[in-house]
């Protein structure tokens, strides 16, 4: 499974892409308002962070001027993915912009077949949101699986980007169901790597090295 950091904070995905640990950024405006920056710019600046998809979100709501932003999003870099909402007007601009050669980024799916429509529509990526289905008394991963099973049933190519990502859990449980790439904040990405049994063994390990005296440089 591919993963992507979601977030706009370039200190965070430089630091996450120096680990080795990231595939792609997912920004909305929503983090490019948090970073406090503009979008051309911050968004530019990934793009020379990353070699993986960027997605950068169109900030219209009709198709004429979505197909605009996201030509223009396209100029800045050759890694980015247009990011688009799961309406009629967002899924004829993903058609448009497939077709021109730009990768697409279907986002605030929430049903299976909104999903099924986005893959129509030539979409690279498709996003279902996990954590706000879960906010409201669905379950997010259920989606998953439909999605999952819709598209593998149709050899459909768009890619599943599991967002919206809440835990640790909801990782390994889209990993488990086959999503092909997942989207988290900085701090549930390092957080997979805890685990009280690994810290537990760390500190015995340092112990016995203190008092054995141990040295390797």
């Amino acid at each position: 499974m591919k993963f992507f950091v979601d977030t706009a904070d370039v200190d965070a995905i430089r630091e996450l892409n120096d680990l080795g640990l990231l595939d792609g950024v997912t920004t909305n405006p929503s983090l490019i308002k948090k970073s406090g920056r503009n979008i051309i710019e911050v968004t530019k600046e990934i793009c020379e962070i990353v070699s993986g998809p960027v997605s950068a979100e169109v900030t219209a709501t009709d198709a004429a001027d979505m197909i605009a932003e996201g030509r223009k999003l396209a100029k800045i870099s050759g890694n980015i993915a247009v990011k688009v909402p799961l309406t009629l007007d967002g899924l004829k601009a993903c058609k448009t912009l497939t077709d021109e050669g730009t990768m697409v980024n279907v986002t605030l799916c929430f049903s299976a077949n909104q999903a099924l429509l986005a893959a129509k529509a030539g979409a690279t990526f498709i996003s279902p949101f996990i954590g706000r289905l879960d906010d409201n008394s669905y379950d997010g991963l259920d989606l998953i699986q439909d999605i999952r099973t819709i598209y593998d049933n149709y050899g459909f190519e768009t890619q599943i980007l599991a967002a919206s990502i809440r835990t640790v859990n909801h990782v390994k449980d889209c990993a488990l169901i086959g999503a092909d790439v997942m989207t988290a904040p900085p701090a549930v990405i390092k957080a997979l790597a805890n685990h009280v049994l690994t810290d537990k063994g760390l500190d015995a390990f340092l112990e016995d090295i203190k008092s054995a005296g141990i040295k390797i440089l």
